[in-house]
């Protein structure tokens, strides 16, 4: 049984804010960084990444929280938060210009990313991404709002509950649920302080910041699940392109990674690198 919890061959560690930030890095040319969801790690773009890989200079890390990184000490779990750690580890890793495409909380981060430092984006891309106030909260991150239920969960996640959770976030068709993903879930989220930083990012008052995104520049690209809230992200972004899956789930860049790839790389080499103004 392969050991998640545990750094793997490809695994690269960063200092970042007092933080041990874990991230992987494949191919060359411009750079990508791929951000993941949350109760997720940089893991969910594998299959992505190896196609995405073959054109870009990929970077994902695991974010604050998730992951090998692990939780912050001061627990501030909030999207600006995210969004200068993100900055700070591309600083970090002396990547000063980036396209950036994000799933799920990843996407909220990216489109944070892209108003707070316009200057550093190439492209934009994303995918089933969240931000908007009236989103629904999954049945996961409801149960970590329960008074009741809060101390319980940050000492035991049981397996059950993840896989449910899994099965919950992808689509209809869906086959990729298997024994080794509800694993590598489980034993992430078993890490030390893991279950406790999930808690408290769920507890978490996020500011609002959706009035602010007609003002984002970079090219965008909307990617979003038929069946899923797609937000507003193609009204309130009159430029951005948006492409609908059929019958994918919330978690597309797994249940479709090479619909994904392909359609970030087609939007990246279309958009060219211009100075954001």
């Amino acid at each position: 049984m392969s050991t998640w919890s545990e750094p793997q061959p490809d695994s690269r560690f960063v200092a970042v804010d007092g933080m041990r930030i874990h991230y992987k890095r494949a191919g060359r040319g411009r750079a990508l960084v791929l951000l993941h969801g949350s109760a997720s790690s940089l893991q969910h773009f594998d299959r992505a990444a190896a196609l995405l890989s073959e054109s870009f200079d990929v970077i994902r890390p695991d974010l604050p929280g998730f992951g090998l990184t692990g939780p912050r000490t001061d627990r501030d779990y909030r999207i600006p938060t995210y969004t200068a750690a993100v900055a700070a580890f591309l600083e970090a890793l002396e990547v000063p210009r980036y396209a950036v495409a994000g799933n799920s909380l990843g996407g909220n981060i990216a489109w944070n990313l892209a108003l707070d430092h316009p200057e550093r984006l190439t492209g934009l891309v994303l995918v089933n991404a969240t931000g908007y106030p009236e989103k629904q909260i999954p049945a996961g991150m409801r149960l970590t709002r329960n008074p009741l239920l809060r101390p319980v969960l940050r000492r035991v996640m049981p397996r059950r509950a993840i896989e449910r959770n899994l099965r919950s976030s992808v689509g209809p068709h869906s086959t990729i649920v298997d024994d080794a993903m509800v694993d590598r879930a489980h034993q992430l989220m078993n890490r030390p302080g893991n279950r406790s930083a999930f808690v408290d990012f769920c507890n978490t008052d996020q500011p609002d910041r959706s009035a602010q995104i007609p003002r984002i520049t970079a090219p965008t690209l909307v990617l979003r699940s038929a069946g899923i809230d797609g937000q507003h992200f193609s009204r309130d972004l009159p430029g951005a392109g948006e492409m609908v899956h059929p019958h994918g789930g919330h978690l597309l860049p797994e249940e479709e990674p090479q619909w994904v790839a392909d359609a970030i790389v087609m939007f990246l080499r279309s958009s060219t690198d211009t100075p954001a103004h």
